[in-house]
This record gives structure tokens, C-alpha cells and sequence, in this order.
């Protein structure tokens, strides 16, 4: 049977006090209706209807055309919301699932699981529910003696029979999609808000005689809605939390997981330690074996087996395997080690190539350059690759030394096996197996130094005077 989704985001989100439209806000680094779509892709939809309201722009430029859209304009309730996917689906056989955009840890599985005890049991409509040990400000879910949902009541009336209920109203929804648009015709404003609520196509459904089933989730952190910061801040340790149990499950080590921030695209090899402090973002995947922290902030960045990263920034880097960054490197977009390089302290590389066992060991910047394999930079060396207006192109072949404190003025090419002393400021090419040499030479004046003090201080006495 067709499954079908429709995602309610239209609502406005004043409470999260905030220019960014409320859906869009992120938890572990994807917006919050990221999350539900992809929860909702699992079931392989043959079609997804987002409900976009206010920010309708801003939801259409991340999705694309990833799914379908609806426009509630005005914000009449829930019911209304759905009612606007009618012209998209309502002439459709098959199952609906409605679910709310701000509720970020809806699983994939729990989807599946609802829809196949939906569909198995030939239910108009299938609720997901959850057990909450204090349900206070929570609709309860009544049940009738065959077991099946009779009424959803809220919380000012219950009696107290009721309020002793412990299931609560998830919000995520199975229909027979007919059957849904059908009884959201029936639906009236007739209420304090005056606005259309979903949950009350439950009672109608009910009352011409439909089963109406509830599904109970395993995980009653599922039901979770985002209305603010607050609550943003409680979904993000939530879903932090998850995403880390899961890496460990999978063989990672997380010596602090309260202190490591991974994000949900993140992907990371078995026997990899990641020590506290971490941060690792967006499409960012590591190796096997690998030493992670303290203090690694990585951002879609690719990483071998066997690298350690201690301290440092990496963004858009790739990593070739055992290699070693840091401590306090910055690998910037481009930055591409091949296998067993050395990133020391201090060093910043950018737009650069490096080749197998090379070596940029303490405070460098290596920009816009090829670097072959065995190359040792010293201390302080750069290649200077900015003239103001272009950037340029700096070639060390492999094999090649170059000393400390050494300028490279792009574009220049260092051959194979070549030497640059220290201290020498290159701006010509340096042939294969040279020794190149660019300072000043050194001149000594004897009993100078004494000159310069006493001179230094006959001005220090007579400033004094003053």
C-alpha cells in the first residue's frame, strides 16, 4: 500500500523569539523538519507534502524539490493545516502519516513499526502514543475494554479517574488518507480558539464506527515539540545523547560523551577514541583507530584510520591515514594529507596539497601549494601566496628541505631533493638538488653593541631631566 507524508511546519514560532523560521532551527546540526523528513523518508513515501506558512520561502530553499508543499496562510489549527495537502492527495488510496515539523526525534523505525500495525490492523486511524510517568499538562488516551482509543481527553477534563492515565498523545498519526480528508470536511471551529483541530477527526472516525488504534512508542522522548529555547536547548542534549550511544554501540569509544558534541551526519570507525571537548560537524567521517580530541573541532572534513587530531580546526580537510594534527593546527577548506603527514603546533594550512610523509612540524602556513612526499618545512617557513590582488601557486617536489624561517614567493617551484637555507627569502625557481640561498650577508662591527647602550642610556638620563 502507498504510504504518503505530510509534515505540519507553518506555525510561526513566536515563542523561540527569533528571525529564523521556527522549523529551520537546528538540532545536532539539522534543522529541526530535517530531521522529520528523513525520518519520514525511511518509509520510502510516494510523496511528501511539507505545510509551510510563515518562513515558506526559507523551507522551500532547503528542501528544493525534495518534497511537495502546501500553504497554509492563515493559521486556522491543525485540521486546517492538513486540509491544505487535499488538492495533492485527498483522491488518493493509501496510508498518511501526519507529523509535526518541530518534533526532531521522531525515529525512522518507530514510523515503520506504526505504519505496518496500522495497515495490519485495518485501522482508519493509528495514534501514536507514550507512557509518561507524570503526564501533567498532557491529553490522556482513553482506551475502551477491547483495548482500542475511545476519546483523547486533556488535562483540565479529566476526572480523576483519567487524570491517573499514564499514555499521552504523541501527536504522529496513521490515516487512511480518504478517510482523513473525508472526515476533515466534518471538522468545525466550533471551540474557544476557534481554529480546526486534527484530533478531532479521532472522534469522527470514531463515531461512524472506523477503528481507531494507538501505537505506543518505546521511546517516549519521540513525542517531543520544540516551542522554544528552552525546549531547543532540551531536544539537542536529547538528540545528542542518542547520536552518541549509537557511535558506541558501533565500537567508538567516547571517554566523555556529557562533554562531545557530534553531529547527526557524522560517521566514525570502530576502536576510534574521541576524548572530551570534540566537536565533530556536519559530513564529516572518520576512520578507524583514530584519537579524536581533546579539543578536535572538525567540520566536514574526511579522516583515515589511524590519525590523531589533538586541539585543532579542521574545515573541509582531508586526512590521509596515521597522520597527526596538532596540537593547535587549522587545516582550512582544500587542506588535503596524504598518509603518515605531520601538522605540528601553530600551523595553519589552506587550499594545499602534502604529500606521504611530509612534515610541517611547528608554527608554518602552507597556502595554495603542492607538496610532494619526505618534504620537511621548517620552523616559520610560509609560502607567500598573495600579491595583493591573485593567489598563487607554490610547488615543493618530494625530498625537498627547507629550512626555518624560509619565504616562498608564489609562484615558485622547489625541485626534487633541493635545500633552502634558513632564513632566505625565495623568489626564483630552485632546480633539482640545489641549495638555495637568499639573506644578507652577515657583517660584524666590533664594540658596537657597547656604543649603541651607552648612547641608549645618556638619551634614557636627559629624557629624565626633562
Amino acid at each position: 500500500m502507498a504510504v504518503y507524508g505530510v509534515v505540519l511546519a507553518a506555525g510561526q514560532g513566536k515563542r523561540m523569539k527569533s528571525k529564523l523560521y521556527k522549523v529551520l532551527h537546528p538540532v545536532c546540526g539539522k534543522p529541526m523538519v530535517g530531521h522529520v523528513v528523513d525520518a519520514l523518508a525511511a518509509l520510502d513515501p510516494a510523496q511528501t507534502v511539507v505545510v509551510v506558512g510563515h518562513g515558506a520561502e526559507a523551507v522551500q530553499a532547503y528542501f528544493g524539490d525534495k518534497v511537495g508543499y502546501a500553504l497554509q496562510a492563515q493559521q486556522l489549527g491543525t485540521g486546517h493545516a492538513v486540509l491544505q495537502a487535499k488538492e495533492l492527495l485527498a483522491d488518493l488510496e493509501g496510508t498518511t502519516v501526519v507529523v509535526y515539523g518541530d518534533t526532531p526525534l521522531i525515529r525512522p523505525e518507530t514510523l515503520q513499526a506504526m505504519v505496518e500495525a496500522h495497515e495490519r490492523g485495518g485501522a482508519a486511524v493509528t495514534m501514536l502514543t507514550a507512557i509518561f510517568e507524570d503526564p501533567t499538562g498532557l491529553g490522556r488516551i482513553v482506551r475502551g475494554e477491547d483495548g482500542r482509543v475511545v476519546r483523547i481527553v486533556e488535562q483540565k477534563d479529566c476526572t480523576p479517574e483519567e487524570a491517573a492515565i499514564k499514555e499521552i498523545n504523541a501527536g504522529t498519526y496513521c490515516f487512511d488518507n480518504k478517510k482523513l480528508f473525508a472526515a476533515l470536511a466534518q471538522v468545525t471551529n466550533n471551540n474557544a480558539q476557534n481554529e480546526y483541530y486534527l484530533t478531532d477527526v479521532i472522534g469522527i472516525l470514531r463515531d461512524q464506527g472506523d477503528i481507531v488504534e494507538a501505537y505506543v512508542t518505546k521511546d517516549a522522548d519521540e513525542s517531543f515539540g520544540v516551542n522554544d529555547r528552552v525546549a531547543l536547548s532540551e531536544a539537542e542534549r536529547l538528540m545528542r545523547a542518542r547520536i552518541n550511544r549509537a557511535h558506541m554501540v558501533n565500537g567508538v569509544t567516547i571517554i566523555d560523551p556529557a562533554a562531545t558534541y557530534i553531529e547527526a551526519g557524522v560517521t566514525i570507525g570502530a576502536d576510534t577514541v574521541v576524548y572530551p571537548g570534540s566537536v565533530l560537524r556536519g559530513r564529516t567521517a572518520i576512520g578507524a583507530e583514530c584519537t579524536i580530541g581533546p579539543g578536535a573541532d572538525i567540520t566536514d572534513s574526511t579522516v583515515a584510520d589511524g590519525v590523531t587530531i589533538k586541539h585543532s580546526v579542521l574545515q573541509e580537510a582531508v586526512v590521509g591515514a596515521e597522520s597527526s594534527v596538532g596540537p593547535f593546527a587549522y587545516l582550512r577548506p582544500g587542506a588535503k594529507l596524504g598518509e603518515d603527514v605531520k601538522i605540528g603546533d601553530f600551523v595553519e594550512v589552506k587550499n594545499a596539497t602534502l604529500g606521504k610523509g611530509s612534515k610541517v612540524s611547528h608554527l608554518a602556513y602552507v597556502g595554495d601549494a603542492v607538496i610532494g612526499s619526505n618534504v620537511n618545512f621548517g620552523c616559520g617557513a610560509i609560502t607567500v601566496n598573495y600579491d595583493g590582488f591573485n593567489k598563487q601557486i607554490t610547488e615543493v617536489e618530494d625530498d625537498a628541505f627547507i629550512g626555518s624561517n624560509v619565504n616562498l614567493i608564489a609562484p615558485v617551484k622547489i625541485g626534487k631533493g633541493a635545500y633552502v637555507v634558513a632564513g632566505s627569502t625565495i623568489t626564483n625557481d630552485v632546480p633539482e638538488g640545489d641549495l638555495a640561498i637568499a639573506r644578507e650577508r652577515q657583517t660584524n662591527k666590533p664594540g658596537y653593541a657597547d656604543k649603541l647602550k651607552a648612547r641608549f642610556k645618556a638619551k634614557k638620563e636627559a629624557n629624565s631631566k626633562k
